[in-house]
């Protein structure tokens, strides 16, 4: 059975009230990571859609993995329909986690209202207005043409916003991204519905620790104050290695421009005694303070080069500074990819 890309558009149109139904019953979920809230409640909303629909459905829990706890299980899943005929596999992946809502919201953050033709909501864009849409299309796909060699998956993954260890990766180690299982991959993360994206930048996540020596606040001679030295780091990557990444530019085809430079972004700096009681904070020189650091870099540099620009940087510090001294231990890393331009999926859109 021949598929008239036509009438699959037509029918995919026609599903339009039911997308955004889908959308907002998602968005409705507050899966906000961390800590990984609601991730069983969204996985089972994905898995029973699926599981209407005739897909084989499987909850998978990453046991083990950085944040799975009872109070917070990392709970994916995964629904795969195998069609008429032995064929290649296509496999839509969307991650269901969200990043906090923070401040400034005019409206409910969770609540998924509709205003002016838009759905607001954190998690609409990224990404569950697309995890949505592939569920749909699979969906129209599937009746369509049933006689269709092949399989279609859908998986709803956990963890994207930290790393992605308790979502893809677990099922990538697992095998259910393995080569003769499903061939290719499509991921509707959010940017422009007309642009097709075949590859990223790298990633590498440090936490970068300056040590200092404790005191008391009425007599800070007496210590040695990592937070000063924190300081010290952050002017040096501002003055001298921020003028540089932004200096360099990869030749792949990324979007937006901006985005075609390395950076570097503080993504959190703690120091000093928790702050959570009603309290002031105890009266103390620091003697710990800790930075994490967010580098995305280019296909053309080296994550060997990337990491020891920072060493390079820290260690410049400990001979300019009196008593500067630090940790560095990395988080996470991946490594800058790109689709073969001329592979079947991306011709194909």
């Amino acid at each position: 059975m021949a598929i008239v890309p036509e009438q699959l558009l037509k029918a995919i149109e026609s599903r339009r009230d039911d997308l955004i139904d889908l959308t907002r019953q998602l968005v409705r979920i507050p899966t906000t990571n961390p800590p990984g809230d609601a991730y069983r409640d969204c996985a089972e909303l994905i898995g029973k859609r699926l599981a209407a629909g005739g897909f084989a459905t499987e909850y998978i829990r990453a046991l083990g993995t950085p944040g799975d706890c009872e109070a917070y299980p990392r709970i994916n899943v995964l629904g795969r329909k195998t069609l008429g005929r032995p064929g290649p596999c296509v496999h839509f992946n969307g991650h269901i986690d969200v990043v906090e809502p923070g401040r400034g919201w005019s409206v409910d953050p969770f609540a998924a209202d509709i205003r002016d033709n838009r759905i607001y909501g954190r998690g609409t864009a990224d990404m569950k207005a697309g995890l949505a849409a592939a569920i749909i299309a699979a969906e129209c796909l599937a009746a369509a043409a049933p006689e269709l060699a092949g399989a279609l998956e859908i998986s709803g993954t956990v963890d994207e916003e930290s790393g992605g260890y308790g979502g893809v990766a677990y099922l990538a180690e697992r095998g259910y991204f393995s080569a003769d299982r499903v061939q290719h991959v499509i991921i509707p993360e959010p940017l422009n519905v007309d642009r097709v994206c075949i590859g990223h930048r790298g990633v590498w996540w440090a936490e970068i620790e300056t040590l200092g020596r404790i005191a008391h606040g009425s007599m800070p001679f007496l210590g040695d104050s990592a937070i000063r030295h924190m300081g010290a780091v952050l002017e040096r990557l501002e003055k001298e290695l921020l003028p540089r990444l932004t200096a360099r530019e990869t030749a792949m085809p990324v979007v937006p421009l901006a985005a075609r430079q390395s950076t570097l972004n503080i993504n959190s700096i703690h120091g000093g005694p928790g702050e959570h009681h009603a309290g002031l904070p105890a009266p103390c020189v620091v003697d710990s303070c800790r930075a994490v650091i967010d580098r995305r870099f280019l296909i053309e540099e080296g994550i060997a080069s990337v990491k020891q620009e920072i060493v390079e940087l820290l260690e410049g510090l400990r001979q300019d500074r009196i008593g500067f001294a630090y940790r560095l231990r990395d988080l996470f890393e991946v490594l800058p990819t790109m689709t073969d331009p001329d592979s079947a999926v991306v011709r194909a859109t």
